[in-house]
């Protein structure tokens, strides 16, 4: 069975930096992509940024040149650096594995930013 966990969310004070870890557990076979995706309170989920098994990337237009997706396939892991954090980044932040045949989520980290 595959698990994803994410780790990394906390309160951080407009103007700084967190990076958002999410390492799964397990085999994926034929992953397509891997993306963040975030909800704040009243909203609907929302991608946040997307990493294709090839390495393109895209962004949501609001984070932009403040967001970056990275990997590293030797840990099973899939990060979100994001920088320059404004309020209304605040949300809970989700980890999805998308393959062939499976689609994989997280539990969730919740950033809050604020100060």
């Amino acid at each position: 069975q595959v698990l994803l966990v994410e780790s990394g969310g906390g309160l951080v004070q407009p103007g700084g930096s967190l990076r958002l870890s999410c390492r799964w557990s397990g085999t994926i076979y034929s992953i397509n992509s891997m993306d963040w995706y975030r909800q704040a309170p009243g909203n609907q989920r929302e991608l946040v940024a997307g990493l294709t098994s090839g390495g393109s990337t895209n962004y949501a237009a609001s984070v932009k040149g403040r967001f970056t997706i990275s990997r590293d396939i030797a840990r099973n892991t899939v990060y979100l650096q994001m920088n320059n954090l404004k309020p209304e980044d605040t949300a809970v932040y989700y980890c999805n594995v998308r393959a062939r045949l499976s689609d994989h989520w997280g539990q969730g980290t919740q950033v809050t930013v604020s100060g």
